[in-house]
């Protein structure tokens, strides 16, 4: 199976450095486009086996599965560059570019009343480490195609197929959360430096802790809540430090920027 990845920026990229680490698509198989040389320099230099090429439409044409990794505004002019290329009925088309939807797609896409199968894919950029969380939405594809699109991804981290409504929703959780959870990140390593830390030291002990804390949700499937009062004692430090973030709204800071995001 080969696959295309039109446009390499940090999003393309990035799939691109989790799909050649995952077992079901050799880094030999990948093809990546960008304007720049240089671009694809710095990505070869990351993986040397993966292929590059300057041209859109030659990369589209020999793949099986051609992934769409442009900024939203540039996918109407990337589709019409490469769509005599496509074979829709041997190809799948993804779209990673957010708020681009299916009737969108549909409409760049449609040549002799003809349509691909299509996906849109929401990755965050912890794909390149194998850890994003990724939603799909398919349209017009089949089961095989839908599980070949979900067997890649799951490789790549934890992957939910939702329905297109669900998208922009998983988007302000997943994807604009991975900046989340780096300014809480930032935020707890600055508290930590004054708490006397020095910064690279605060900011490892941060990180790790963050991390512990999702690996004891994923691990146990319990509420959040449920592992708070594990180290809430009554008169405690913790409850008062919470107390005290959501005092300052923590939560509804939270939620009011999810909201925003969407």
């Amino acid at each position: 199976m080969k696959i295309a990845i039109i446009g390499s920026g940090n999003m393309g990229s990035a799939i691109a450095m989790g799909l050649a680490q995952g077992t079901k698509i050799s880094a030999a198989d990948i093809v990546c486009t960008a304007k720049s040389a240089s671009t694809l320099e710095r990505l070869q230099k990351q993986c040397a086996e993966i292929a590059v090429t300057l041209d859109n439409r030659e990369a589209a044409k020999a793949a099986d599965i051609v992934i769409i990794a442009v900024k939203p505004w540039l996918v109407a002019d990337i589709i019409n560059e490469i769509k005599e290329e496509l074979d829709y009925g041997k190809q799948i088309v993804v779209s990673v570019a957010a708020g681009v939807t299916f009737d969108e797609l549909g409409k760049y896409l449609t040549k002799e009343d003809e349509q691909p199968a299509m996906f849109r894919v929401i990755p965050n950029t912890a794909i390149a480490l194998k850890s994003s969380m990724t939603f799909v939405a398919s349209h017009g594809a089949s089961k095989s195609q839908e599980a070949t699109i979900l067997g890649l991804f799951d490789e790549l981290g934890c992957t939910m197929l939702v329905e297109e409504k669900l998208i922009a929703a998983g988007t302000a959780l997943a994807s604009c959360g991975i900046a989340y959870a780096m300014r809480y990140i930032r935020a707890a390593t600055e508290g930590g430096v004054e708490l006397g830390f020095r910064p690279a030291d605060a900011q490892k002990i941060v990180s790790h802790t963050v991390k512990g804390a999702a690996e004891l949700l994923l691990a146990s499937g319990n509420n959040p809540e449920t592992e708070i009062d594990k180290v809430t004692t009554p008169g405690g430090i913790t409850i008062k430090g919470l107390n005290e973030m959501e005092e300052a709204g923590f939560t509804s800071a939270v939620i009011r920027g999810l909201k925003a995001s969407k």
